[in-house]
């Protein structure tokens, strides 16, 4: 085999290479011998047919998958030999198109190289993790939450007048244009003021309405209605009041305790606390991972493949751009075009992804299958479909398990420097931690728009 370079400019490689008629012959001959065995031939023995007749009758349909056969053997070759990773699936086509039995075969090969990236000393990162502890002022918010979600209505006393966080339990009937439309009626429904389960303008109007009072509410459809006979349309609705309830919240006791699995109140305590706890490591071990991050993508410089560049970049400016339209569904919308930001957020995605995969690949850290297990199994539960059925799914969609191994892993290796790095805990509040995550999620917002 025969290859020229021809393109040398940064990570950027390009090949001319041939493969020559006599090595191509030689395969068809290899692969036609191998078959000759089991070919039954009319005036010959089995297997004792003539090679040139087993030839011209089965070497067109052959060569076909001999070229194939011989481009992917060049092609590992060529990467065993130069030691390059390409960064994407290699660029190949064949030169002459005229090529047929007997021509040499001429190939172009061309990629990005990934860089070799030279590991920086983790040892001279120097980080801050702020740590918060929880205090019993936080359990108490919390559990006065609970009792706020458990809350019970009341009846108001006598003429007493609906208010905001009241529920109403009324009829109504819902009338467009004089016409009641299907759906628009109901009995003893039950509402909670300032819920806003019904479209806007609704629910403010029963406001200070009273048992046994009747009101019409006038509200109109939104342009884009998921009904679209109603959309745009006005509404009159007929409410007729039926009870007014209060809300009382319940009490932070060990009946509540029990609402939520635990046997008295100084169990609901230790839950909320561990629950607590745990949120406040989460916030942690986030913001101390992008303070990481930004380190490492200041500290460490090298060349980034142009052709990873560009599809990462195209991939933040489709995700943004579907983000900013949701009314848009699936991909049939004119190109969208990388802007300036959508390249330099590429770069050091890019960069700070090559940087990790290259050092969980060099200290061998890997994703265990029980990892990958638990990561389903609650992912199953948040997106409440069966486990197994979902591992399932995962097993046979490459893109999805790669959804559920690569955060597993960047988790990882970012653990792994993280213990080599010079982590100093700083105590601060929950409300400055929270304050702190507020910063960076916003701080992330601005870069992406």
């Amino acid at each position: 085999m025969q290859v020229v370079e021809t393109k040398s400019e940064g990570l950027s490689r390009a090949y001319a290479m041939t493969l020559p008629a006599s090595a191509l012959e030689a395969k068809m001959n290899e692969k036609l011998m191998a078959a000759r065995e089991e070919v039954q031939m009319k005036g010959f023995r089995k297997g004792k047919a003539p090679l040139p007749l087993l030839k011209k009758m089965f070497g067109k349909s052959l060569l076909g998958e001999i070229v194939q056969e011989s481009v992917d053997g060049a092609i590992r070759q060529h990467f065993e030999e130069t030691g390059d990773r390409p960064a994407l699936q290699p660029d190949v086509k064949v030169t002459n198109q005229d090529f047929d039995e007997g021509h040499d075969l001429h190939l172009e090969l061309a990629y990005d190289k990934l860089p070799d990236i030279e590991e920086p000393d983790f040892s001279q990162i120097l980080l801050e993790k702020p740590v918060a502890e929880v205090e019993d002022s936080a359990v108490d918010e919390a559990l006065a939450k609970l009792a706020e979600g458990a809350q019970t209505f009341e009846p108001r006393a006598e003429g007493e007048a609906l208010e905001e966080g009241d529920q109403l339990t009324f009829d109504f009937v819902g009338k467009v244009d004089g016409e009641a439309f299907e759906g628009g009626s109901a009995e003893d429904f039950q509402l909670v003021i300032g819920s806003g389960q019904f479209i806007p303008g609704f629910e403010p109007q029963l406001v200070g309405i009273k048992a046994g009072e009747t009101k019409d509410v006038t509200v109109t459809f939104p342009e884009d209605y998921q009904a679209e006979h109603l959309a745009g349309k006005e509404a009159v609705f007929t409410c007729t009041a039926k009870t007014v309830a209060a809300p009382v919240a319940a009490k932070v006791d060990d009946e509540l305790a029990k609402q939520f699995g635990s046997d008295d109140l100084e169990g609901l305590k230790t839950q909320v606390r561990e629950q607590l706890a745990n949120e406040y490591n989460v916030a942690s071990r986030a913001l101390v991972k992008r303070k990481l991050l930004d380190a490492l993508d200041e500290t460490v410089k090298f060349d980034l493949p142009p052709s990873l560049l560009e599809v990462e970049a195209q991939q933040i400016a489709h995700q943004l751009w579907h983000e900013e339209h949701p009314e848009v569904q699936g991909h049939n919308h004119d190109a969208i075009e990388p802007t300036e930001e959508h390249k330099t957020l590429a770069a050091r995605r890019v960069r700070l992804g090559l940087l990790l995969a290259e050092t969980g690949s060099k200290h061998e850290i890997q994703v265990s299958e029980q990892e990958i297990m638990q990561r389903i199994v609650r992912q199953a539960q948040q997106m409440n479909v069966p486990p197994q059925a979902f591992f399932e799914y995962v097993k046979q969609n490459e893109g999805a398990m790669q959804q559920i191994r690569a955060p597993l892993f960047e988790d990882k290796v970012v653990d792994y420097i993280l213990e080599l790095a010079q982590v100093t805990e700083v105590s601060v509040s929950k409300d400055e931690l929270q304050a702190r995550l507020e910063a960076m999620d916003a701080e992330d917002e601005t870069a992406s728009a």
